[in-house]
């Protein structure tokens, strides 16, 4: 069974290692020494680093962890569109351009560490400006199960949920989701982001009503996704 461990590094940064019984990647690992008691303490070969993609704010663990363990470091476009086999399960790395270019997203089978891409409870900026491929990225990811978990790249959860009042105040479904909200283990499901991520609620039909409201784009899925990038 794969594993996730998350560590919280620079605030507000996440970074993973994903493991079974005897092996072990890390992504996004800035937590570097926590990452490494804990790859000794469980035993584990750590075998590949990698990232989410490559703003520096991913990458300052890359080095210690290769040098530390002799892991090999793997670029993440590499991965992007195959499999890392961890103990003979597999996880599947997935490209989603938006928030960069270079965006991947790892997926499980029950979860998926999505970087910058997608975050608990909004999204990454659109630094590539390719905001049609970034609602490519974001449907592809809304079609995984909706228990799969969701794990990201920061931990926004409060920000975001005050944010998400400014634009659908009456939510009913917000207190649930900060009552849930841990900040030594940040995760949510896809299906607790349907329900308050405004920028995955584009088909929403409240949402599709706000954006009315304010005189917005609503002719389709994604110019109201566009809509909703631009305006908030």
């Amino acid at each position: 069974m794969i594993k996730i461990k998350q560590f919280r590094y620079d605030s507000d940064n996440l970074g993973y290692v994903v493991h079974g019984e005897k092996t072990a990647m890390a992504i996004d690992g800035g937590a570097a020494s926590r990452i490494l008691e804990y790859v000794e303490q469980n035993g584990l070969k750590l075998e590949i680093v990698t990232n989410t993609h490559g703003h520096f704010d991913h990458t300052p663990g890359n080095n210690l962890l290769v040098s530390a363990t002799g892991a090999k470091m793997v670029d993440h476009n590499e991965l992007a569109g195959g499999v890392v086999d961890i103990d003979g399960e597999p996880v599947h790395v997935y490209r989603t351009p938006g928030h960069t270019d270079d965006s991947v997203i790892f997926y499980t089978g029950s979860a998926i560490i999505t970087g910058d891409t997608l975050f608990n409870g909004t999204v990454g900026n659109c630094f590539s400006g390719d905001v049609e491929g970034f609602f490519r990225s974001l449907n592809m990811i809304l079609e995984f199960p909706v228990a799969t978990l969701v794990y990201a790249g920061h931990d926004y959860v409060r920000a975001s949920v005050a944010f998400t009042r400014t634009i659908d105040a009456d939510n009913p479904h917000l207190d649930g989701f900060l009552k849930k909200y841990d900040p030594f283990h940040v995760v949510s499901t896809l299906e607790d982001e349907l329900l308050v991520n405004p920028y995955l609620r584009f088909d929403d039909e409240k949402m599709i009503e706000i954006l009315k409201n304010k005189n917005l784009r609503v002719t389709d899925s994604f110019e109201r996704f566009k809509s909703l990038m631009e305006v908030y």
